[in-house]
């Protein structure tokens, strides 16, 4: 069988209160995966700034941008100047009052493919994503470009199973999940090692039952919370791609800023599909409850 190799660039950095020496970081990390052949980036989310949602803070709505937008011109223009997919992941303005944390996958010639708002919304301590985004309403859709089918999905969405099918029934060939993860540093080693292996298991799952590589992008570095009430969160980086059966393609480290370029086998997943056939042996006929909330 013919190979379909792609390039992937991972950018894992951390991030500070400076939003444009953050974006400039992002160019440079940008053009030095694409000094290194990658054909796809993929940046972490809500990379623009520091990750806002520690706190509920009204005055941070001021982060958010209209899509399109001043972030979407900038990350157009390094897409077609690096002839590079890029994958952003933006705080989005829809309207006074709307606001969603979206996904906008920019093709080599700048063009806007096509974007995903964030579905699965958190609210837990440090992560209060529900008072900032309304759940995504464009559905489960692969976004088509000149490298491929992408099935862009952010962050609290790589818990969910049903999630990462629904973007591999639809013909996605990568399932990418920018993302912005990390523990609290009062915790102790047994529990971050728990919480990071999860995370890293449950991702590479999605690989498996779906026969289909994963990308995931972590930022990295502490972040402190900006009311003092805890001792902020310290991102865990790993930033890893897995192949169609769960392998290890590449891995960054946990504490690092880290460009990763990572070479991913496009046609393996027919291989895979075929000694591996999930997708036939599916009962749909059985799963209508997935629908309810719960089976009292």
């Amino acid at each position: 069988m013919t190979t379909n190799k792609l390039q992937i660039g991972l950018v894992q950095q951390s991030n500070t209160g400076n939003t444009e020496e953050n974006i400039s970081k992002l160019a440079a990390n940008i053009a030095d995966c694409a000094r290194q052949g990658a054909q796809l980036v993929v940046l972490q989310e809500l990379h623009n700034s520091l990750y806002f949602c520690q706190v509920e803070d009204v005055d941070l709505f001021d982060l958010a941008e209209p899509i399109p937008g001043p972030s979407t011109q900038l990350y157009s223009e390094l897409a077609k100047k690096h002839q590079v997919v890029l994958v952003t992941s933006l705080f989005e303005k829809r309207a006074s009052g709307l606001y969603h944390n979206t996904a906008v996958v920019f093709d080599k010639d700048g063009s806007m493919a096509g974007k995903y708002r964030k579905m699965h919304i958190p609210d837990d301590p440090g992560f209060y994503e529900k008072f900032y985004f309304t759940p995504g309403d464009l559905g489960y859709q692969p976004i088509q470009t000149s490298v491929g089918k992408l099935g862009v999905l952010v962050c609290w969405d790589q818990w969910y199973p049903e999630a990462a099918r629904l973007m591999a029934l639809a013909g996605s060939e990568l399932l990418i999940y920018p993302t912005a993860i990390g523990w609290d540093p009062r915790d102790d080693q047994d529990e971050k090692d728990r919480q990071r292996n999860a995370w890293i298991t449950i991702q590479r799952s999605h690989a498996v039952a779906n026969g289909v590589p994963v990308v995931s992008v972590n930022r990295v570095g502490h972040e402190a919370d900006p009311s003092s009430l805890s001792e902020g969160i310290q991102f865990w980086g790993n930033s890893f791609v897995s192949g169609p059966q769960g392998e290890f393609l590449g891995q960054a480290s946990s504490d690092s800023e880290e460009n990763l370029l990572v070479e991913v086998d496009l046609s393996r997943s027919e291989d895979v599909r075929r000694i591996w056939p999930f997708f036939r042996d599916r009962r749909i006929g059985s799963y209508s409850k997935l629908t309810k909330r719960f089976l009292d």
